[in-house]
């Protein structure tokens, strides 16, 4: 007989001996979430509160690409020829400028006199030369002022590009870490708080910077935000919500918010025309956040896993209060009951890794979400390499954020999250393959752009995911960990993409490396198990339970041990 057969004849017959009472506080609060609403009128509200947190996290995650833009049409600056149109200086002063195909680093070491008195080329075996006075910068392509034409991070310094956008990840890891133990120490809307103002001061500051260390600096700062700013109010949101609720209130708050913070990027960019403007005004609306305080509840498993029962129930008998509802005397004493004699204090995420199913777990995890990261960052990226308008490709790909998570949220409680992680997954990855041997234009656009729209439904079940698979006691700890992971991954991103090395190598290069990452993410997700219609784990031993369930492929055989908790919720 196997454990969950045990388990589902254990739990029927302490519901033979007490009919209708969870025995455990996960599922006794599933039963108060039930009476005060599933979706009531404040968990509507708390939806829409997270719109600012969405688009904050949007604008700290994609936000330097703008910063950062290059120019695709520059080249040496030659002081001397500087009263002539822009075409003739350009092809008297570049090799290749004739052909159309110029060098973007070196220049002729020409006697500039004589060939102004010619205007004519300097002549076969003229010496040619680094860029001695700077680069000119044709604005067509990115029509602003960058970082990057302001600082000359081209040639020799392009390497700063993808350097500064990794310390910004780094930054993410080193966020992700404090937010996550910090959140489960002392909560998670003191840290949604802390996040948001971490950004906005890095935002802010970047204006001043003069070079490239104070700018990554400034970055280091904005990227501590990344992924908490945001990531405590969906752990906070999707605590509240009935289980049947969780998967359109997830994932349409990435599609909506998130999505809708991707599209407005571009037009903000060229709205502004200024780098220094434009991170102020992605940096200034993370200001919002100090009204958290005053109208997001704390978590009420997280309080009851700290001994806050008191203050747990008071935040349930405001979702009473506003939504209209009214919990029974007696589910509430019960509650009570529960809460204060099954007390599980936090616990560090390395609790994750003691015991190997667990670990195996945490691990498939991990693997998964770095690729449906890195994947999703390098498809982000490379639409500035795909070879048509950077603004509009940029749009187009974020506007498959809506319609992706939509479809998601119509098969995520059809199919499960292990294989709407895996399939859409490993379908991008063979599309990405397939760009690289396309030309660059509309056919690798529209390929990429395919590829995106699968990416955007594994990384946003994969998010869902996430904190479902973890008990309450390392929820916080446990997914920023993940993500954090997560971030690692990136950090190769911008290598990947701006890569000379890549680029000099076969400029298909970067799309095969992300079909990769891909296709062995998408066969990783399948090892996990699935968590479609459970509750959340609220203990270390509900989760090694959920461990026990996992099975190689397809939905587990054995019935969930939440079976009971499924049905009370539809």
């Amino acid at each position: 007989m196997d454990i969950a057969t045990i388990r589902n004849d254990v739990d029927q017959e302490k519901q033979n001996q007490k009919p209708n009472v969870p025995k455990d506080v996960s599922a006794v609060l599933e039963t108060v979430i039930h009476h005060i609403g599933e979706i009531g009128l404040y968990q509507r509200l708390l939806f829409l509160g997270m719109l600012p947190f969405g688009v904050s996290w949007a604008f700290v995650y994609l936000g330097q690409m703008f910063l950062t833009a290059t120019p695709q049409e520059h080249w040496c600056r030659v002081p001397e020829l500087e009263g002539l149109s822009v075409e003739l200086r350009r092809s008297l002063s570049i090799p290749g400028a004739v052909d159309g195909d110029y060098d973007h680093c070196a220049m002729f070491d020409a006697n500039w006199t004589q060939v102004l008195e010619t205007l004519q080329p300097p002549g076969p075996g003229t010496p040619i030369i680094p860029c001695q006075n700077g680069w000119e910068f044709l604005f067509e392509d990115i029509p602003y002022s960058t970082i990057v034409n302001e600082r000359e991070w081209v040639c020799d310094n392009a390497n700063l590009v993808p350097w500064s956008q990794a310390i910004n990840f780094l930054g993410s890891i080193i966020g992700g870490i404090l937010c996550g133990t910090l959140a489960d120490k002392y909560g998670r809307v003191p840290v949604l708080v802390l996040a948001n103002l971490l950004g906005c001061l890095g935002g802010i500051t970047t204006m001043y910077t003069s070079g490239f260390w104070d700018f990554s600096a400034c970055r280091f700062i904005v990227g501590m935000a990344c992924d908490s700013c945001f990531l405590m109010m969906y752990i906070l949101v999707l605590e509240y919500v009935g289980t049947r609720h969780r998967t359109w209130v997830a994932n349409l708050s990435i599609a909506v918010y998130f999505g809708g913070g991707c599209i407005l990027l571009p037009w903000l960019a060229l709205w502004i025309s200024d780098w220094r403007f434009f991170a102020l005004a992605t940096s200034l609306p993370m200001l919002l956040v100090l009204v958290a305080p005053f109208v997001v509840p704390e978590s009420a498993r997280w309080l009851v896993s700290n001994g806050r029962v008191d203050r747990a129930v008071a935040i349930l008998k405001r979702f009473e209060k506003i939504n209209g509802t009214k919990v029974p005397a007696e589910v509430m004493k019960e509650y009570i009951h529960v809460a204060k004699s099954s007390q599980e204090k936090e616990e560090s995420v390395l609790v994750l890794f003691k015991t190997p199913s667990l670990r195996l777990i945490i691990i498939f995890l991990m693997i998964s979400f770095m690729a449906v990261a890195l994947s999703f960052d390098g498809l982000v990226r490379l639409s500035e390499n795909l070879g048509l308008d950077f603004f509009i490709t940029f749009t187009v790909t974020s506007a498959t954020e809506v319609p992706s998570i939509a479809i998601l949220v119509l098969l995520l409680d059809r199919f499960g999250r292990r294989w709407l992680v895996c399939a859409p997954m490993v379908v991008a990855g063979i599309l990405s393959f397939a760009a690289a041997f396309v030309l660059r234009g509309i056919a690798a656009v529209s390929l990429a752009v395919t590829a995106r729209f699968l990416i955007n439904m594994s990384y946003a079940a994969v998010i869902q995911w996430t904190p479902e698979l973890l008990p309450t006691a390392a929820r916080a700890s446990g997914a920023s960990f993940v993500h954090i992971s997560g971030f690692a991954a990136i950090m190769l991103s911008p290598f990947i993409v701006y890569s000379l090395f890549i680029d000099k190598a076969w400029e298909g290069l970067s799309l095969i490396l992300v079909a990769v990452v891909a296709i062995i993410g998408g066969g990783v997700a399948l090892l996990l198990p699935e968590t479609m219609g459970k509750r959340m784990p609220q203990t270390m031993e509900d989760w090694v339970v959920l461990a026990q369930t996992r099975r190689l492929f397809g939905r587990n055989k054995e019935s969930s041990p939440s079976a009971p908790d499924e049905q009370q919720s539809r």
